[in-house]
């Protein structure tokens, strides 16, 4: 790759069926689970683990690019398929939360890329069965979701090194939403909400929202990456970036992606500015209040008197 990156192990909080690291050459280092809480009998468990196995394989040992990715450039990421339901002996309904995190440069810290939350997850798996996939012609509802969140970790990240370097990816998933058109499984089509899978690329890939693309490169590559030895520098220049989210809010406010890019960095932005001089603050929190007035409450914690910001922030 073009970007060297720093490996560091990071794990999720869950323990069900926790699956053994495995070493691979592929992009992606996906740990996965599959919880039933509504669900106890036996013989679902059975089934969630090899279903659980299956995903883990499916994300883990295909290629999704063309590029070299050395073992320790691969991307920390999680997938958490939540079963609530189980009308059949292959039908399954649930939800699907995806995490991508990022290392930050000379630093033990893993910013928070990717955090979506998908409710519409319904598909039919019978166990031992492979898990299918083409880029060109739509063949289940539970490879098509799984390849396409693989494109979408694939280009934030790529999009964090290099500014809109994850075009190419973000393409290949909307080309798995165009051929999920139909499907009869909710999450892929413009008509049913506005926040599902089609939204999410239709607004990345959108000339609108390339001020949001250049404040994921700006926000990571030249903000955080640099604050192991320009803490300042870097926490000035994430500033900057924020503010270039004011000209997607203003053409696009309450969008899909402006939601979830909060939902990701909400807690590291307030991290980062308790700390920050008074004039950052002041700055940041105008931004924040106005695009992001859901999370208000966490925000509020900035202006609190918590020192004079000549130390500390979330990449240290």
């Amino acid at each position: 790759m073009i970007f060297k990156k720093v490996f560091l192990f990071w794990a999720l909080p869950y323990t069900l069926y926790l699956i053994p690291y495995t070493l691979f050459s592929q992009e992606l280092n996906c740990s996965v689970q599959v919880v039933s809480p509504q669900l106890n009998n036996s013989a679902d468990k059975k089934i969630f683990q090899t279903l659980q196995q299956s995903i883990y394989e499916f994300m883990n040992n295909r290629k999704w690019t063309n590029d070299v990715f050395q073992q320790d450039e691969r991307i920390e990421c999680s997938i958490v398929i939540s079963i609530t339901d189980k009308p059949s002996a292959d039908d399954f309904n649930g939800s699907i939360q995806v995490q991508a995190r990022r290392p930050i440069y000379k630093s033990s810290y893993n910013s928070l890329l990717v955090n979506i939350l998908d409710k519409n997850l319904a598909f039919k798996y019978v166990e031992y069965q492979p898990l299918e996939f083409s880029e060109n012609v739509f063949m289940s509802n539970l490879s098509s979701v799984l390849a396409y969140y693989a494109y979408v970790i694939i280009g934030a990240d790529y999009d964090s090194y290099s500014l809109e370097g994850g075009t190419p990816y973000y393409q290949k998933a909307q080309n798995i939403v165009s051929n999920a058109q139909t499907a009869s499984e909710k999450g892929w089509k413009s008509s049913e909400n506005t926040q599902n899978r089609y939204w999410i690329v239709e607004n990345i890939l959108n000339s609108s929202f390339k001020p949001l693309r250049e404040c994921y490169y700006k926000y990571h590559r030249l903000g955080f990456d640099v604050m192991s030895e320009d803490l300042p520098g870097g926490r000035a220049v994430v500033l900057s970036s924020l503010e270039l989210l004011k000209k997607v809010y203003d053409v696009k406010p309450g969008s899909y992606c402006l939601t979830l890019f909060f939902l990701a960095k909400a807690d590291e932005i307030v991290n980062l500015f308790t700390l920050a001089e008074p004039a950052e603050k002041t700055k940041v929190l105008a931004i924040v209040n106005e695009i992001d007035p859901a999370n208000n409450t966490k925000y509020n914690k900035i202006s609190q008197d918590a020192g004079s910001g000549k130390s500390g922030s979330s990449s240290e």
